[in-house]
């Protein structure tokens, strides 16, 4: 990258002023030199003034060049190309002023690939139920197939899907935007375990859910409905991903400052590659998981953003001898609490 005249100068008021300086010397060196030559007098400051200014342009032009840029990159990435960079190799305001442009035409480029991913993973899912029952709803139509209970049991598992798809985008875009508050309460961990084991037996009646709390009596400043979320997210995809015979633990325990809260299966595990893009929004590791059932690629970003919003921290981690556990480690009861 070619710096430009007074780069490393790291002010605009000092590069104004070698400017003028240079400019008062030019002058000075011509009417000198053209006194030397006999020079008409009237024709001295003329020529002074004419390769001063011109001299001034260059080193002006090389200080406002990053505007010039910026300007035209902005024009083209008001028509959607986010491509745009600015030379940025000087040291004063201006400099700074393009290296924040730059930062934030990086920022619009990852927000805009971010954008179009969205709407490609959202039309992939959406698309999926809605062929599966416009598929089996002409079959209804053709007579093809009979309304019995298998049937309406698939469509219906169906539309839920699309429920709670449609479900969790909501929740999603809430929390990005920060509209969703925290209603913070001091909640019994053993209370708030308890009945997310046992919403997730209601849907799955035939798995094992184990509970612990360590200690019995131990207590959260939290948001008691989005905790719940989090740990529902975590159940379910726990039972979703875990072996059919094997249970899924739900625990709690205190350690100082902070709650842990975790929820561990034994089903195949999270490569420790991927154990920070499961986190992502629509990334999925059924690649590992053959024959399961796929889920929305949702619940642990929208399990994640809460967490967050508690300051608190979510990972996963490798559970002995298989399987994951995802941790969520809470403040034990700072930030606001009583």
């Amino acid at each position: 990258m070619t710096r430009r005249p007074l780069d490393r100068l790291g002010s605009i008021k000092l590069k104004l002023g070698v400017a003028i300086v240079i400019a008062v010397a030019v002058s000075a060196v011509v009417s000198t030199v053209g006194f030397w030559l006999g020079l008409p007098i009237w024709l001295r400051p003329i020529l002074a003034a004419a390769i001063a200014l011109g001299l001034v342009q260059i080193l002006a032009r090389g200080m406002t060049s990053p505007l010039r840029e910026m300007a035209s990159a902005a024009r083209k990435m008001a028509d959607g190309d986010w491509s745009q960079h600015v030379t940025d190799t000087s040291a004063d305001e201006v400099g700074d002023l393009a290296r924040a442009f730059n930062d934030m035409a990086a920022q619009l480029a990852a927000v805009d690939r971010m954008r179009r991913d969205l709407v490609a993973n959202v039309s992939h899912e959406l698309r999926t139920p809605i062929s599966a029952l416009q598929a089996r709803l002409e079959n209804l139509v053709d007579g093809v197939e009979r309304p019995d209970p298998a049937l309406l049991r698939s469509m219906l598992d169906q539309t839920e899907r699309l429920g709670r798809l449609v479900t969790q985008l909501l929740d999603l875009s809430r929390l990005e935007s920060g509209v969703v508050p925290l209603h913070r309460e001091w909640v019994e961990a053993a209370s708030l375990v308890d009945a997310v084991a046992a919403e997730s037996r209601l849907h799955s009646p035939d798995r094992k859910i184990e509970v612990a709390v360590d200690p019995p009596d131990l207590k959260m400043w939290v948001d008691p409905d989005r905790i719940h979320q989090v740990l529902a997210n975590l159940t379910a995809n726990a039972l979703r991903f875990g072996p059919p015979g094997r249970p899924v633990l739900l625990s709690a325990r205190g350690t100082g400052e902070v709650v842990e809260l975790s929820v561990t299966d034994e089903g195949p595990g999270i490569p420790a590659l991927e154990a920070d893009r499961v986190f992502e929004r629509f990334y999925r590791a059924d690649a590992v998981r053959p024959g399961g059932p796929a889920g929305t690629g949702l619940g642990l970003s929208i399990s994640r953003w809460i967490v967050d919003m508690h300051r608190g921290h979510i990972q996963a981690e490798p559970n002995t001898p298989s399987g994951c556990s995802i941790v969520v480690r809470l403040p034990a009861g700072s930030d606001g609490g009583p």
